[in-house]
C-alpha cells in the first residue's frame, strides 16, 4: 500500500473534467496532511491528449501524478472498459485511500471496482475527515435521513463517493508537479457488453439552473398544489432565482425530480436559499445547508428549517409571498 489519496478524474461528455474532482482535490489535500504529507494524485481515463490538456489544471489543484489510461476504446464512457482500467490501475499502484465523485458515471463505477478489489464502499459521503488511527472515517446519511453515520472501512484502499458540491474548490492555485503516467491496459479479453448507439440530451432548464443559480427559491408541502408552485415561480423570477423543491412536493406531483433537492435530489450552495413551506427534515436540509444565507417561511413556529434558518418568517407562504412580490415590484 503506498500512502497516497487517489481521485477519480470523471471526464464529461463534453470532454470537461467534472467540477466534483476539483472539490474533492481541495479536500484531499486536508486529509493528506493528516496522514503526513501523502500524496494526492488522479486517475484519468479518457480519448488522447486530454491528460496533456488539463495537466495545468491539475497541477493547480495539487496533484502529483496523473495515472493515465487513454485511447479509443475509451473515448465514450463504458461501465466494462473503464472499470478494468480503473482496477488494473489501483491494483498496481495500491492507493491507501479512493475517492469518487456520486455522479451518475460514480455512482456506477465506484460499487464495480470495490467489489473488484474486495474492499467497502461509503457512498453519498456527505463529510470526510481522518481519525487518530489514521483511518478514512466516511460520514453519511443513514435511517432514510434521520441520523449521520461516520463509516470506517477495514480494507484497502478505503473507498467513498461524494456528491457534487459538498465541498468547495480551492480558492487558490496549490501548484504541484502533476507527472503524467500513461498506463497500457489490455481489452483483448473484456467482452463490451453495452454499446451506445446513440445519445440524446434532456434539456432541463431546472437541473441546469439549480447548478450554477446564486439565489434557489424552493417549496415544500406547504406549497399545496401546481397554484403553488406557480406562485413560487412568479416569485422566483422576480429576484432572478431558480426553483426547487423537497422530496414531497416530488411526491405530490407539484415539482418536477429535476427540481428536487437533498438527500435524493440535488446538493446545493447558493448565495441565498428560500425555503418555502418546507419543514426541515434533514433529508431536505443535508442537500442545502451550506448555502451561505437561509431564510425560512412557514406557518409552523416549530418547524426544523428555523433551527438552520439565518431569518425565518412565520405565517403562510399564500399571504406571505404576494406581499413580498408587491413589495419587489415598487
Amino acid at each position: 500500500m503506498t500512502k497516497e489519496i487517489l481521485i477519480y478524474a470523471e471526464v464529461t461528455r463534453d470532454n470537461y473534467i467534472h467540477t466534483v474532482f476539483f472539490e474533492l482535490a481541495n479536500k484531499a489535500q486536508e486529509l493528506a496532511q493528516k496522514l503526513g504529507d501523502a500524496e494526492v494524485n488522479a486517475l484519468l481515463i479518457s480519448k488522447r491528449g486530454l491528460a496533456a490538456d488539463y495537466r495545468e489544471a491539475f497541477a493547480n489543484s495539487g496533484i502529483n501524478k496523473i495515472y493515465t489510461v487513454e485511447g479509443d476504446n475509451f473515448e465514450t464512457y463504458s461501465t466494462d472498459y473503464f472499470t478494468v482500467a480503473a482496477v488494473t490501475v489501483v491494483k498496481e499502484i495500491r492507493p491507501e485511500i479512493m475517492l469518487i465523485g456520486a455522479t451518475n458515471q460514480g455512482r456506477d463505477i465506484a460499487p464495480r471496482i470495490s467489489t473488484a478489489l474486495h474492499t467497502g464502499l461509503t457512498a453519498d459521503c456527505t463529510g470526510l475527515d481522518i481519525n487518530e488511527k489514521g483511518q478514512l472515517a466516511a460520514t453519511r446519511p443513514t435511517f432514510g435521513g434521520q441520523l449521520m453515520a461516520t463509516i470506517l472501512c477495514k480494507n484497502f484502499p478505503q473507498m467513498a463517493t461524494v456528491r457534487p458540491k459538498v465541498f468547495k474548490p480551492a480558492e487558490k492555485d496549490y501548484v504541484k508537479p502533476a507527472e503524467i503516467i500513461y498506463k497500457e491496459i489490455n481489452l483483448d479479453n473484456t467482452p463490451k457488453n453495452v454499446e451506445i448507439l446513440e445519445f440524446h440530451k434532456k434539456l432541463s432548464t431546472e437541473i441546469n439552473e439549480l447548478d450554477s443559480a446564486e439565489i434557489i427559491v424552493a417549496g415544500g408541502r406547504g406549497m399545496k398544489n401546481e397554484a403553488g408552485f406557480k406562485l413560487l415561480k412568479e416569485f422566483a423570477d422576480k429576484i432572478g432565482a431558480a426553483v426547487g423543491a423537497s422530496r414531497i412536493a416530488v411526491e405530490m406531483g407539484i415539482a418536477t425530480h429535476e427540481m428536487q433537492v437533498g438527500q435524493t435530489g440535488k446538493t446545493v450552495t447558493p448565495k441565498l436559499y428560500i425555503a418555502c413551506g418546507i419543514s426541515g427534515a434533514i433529508q431536505h436540509t443535508i442537500g442545502m445547508d451550506k448555502s451561505e444565507k437561509i431564510i425560512a417561511i412557514n406557518s409552523d413556529k416549530n418547524a426544523p428549517i428555523f433551527d438552520i434558518a439565518d431569518f425565518g418568517m412565520v405565517g403562510d407562504t399564500f399571504e406571505i409571498l404576494p406581499e413580498l412580490i408587491k413589495y419587489i415590484e415598487k
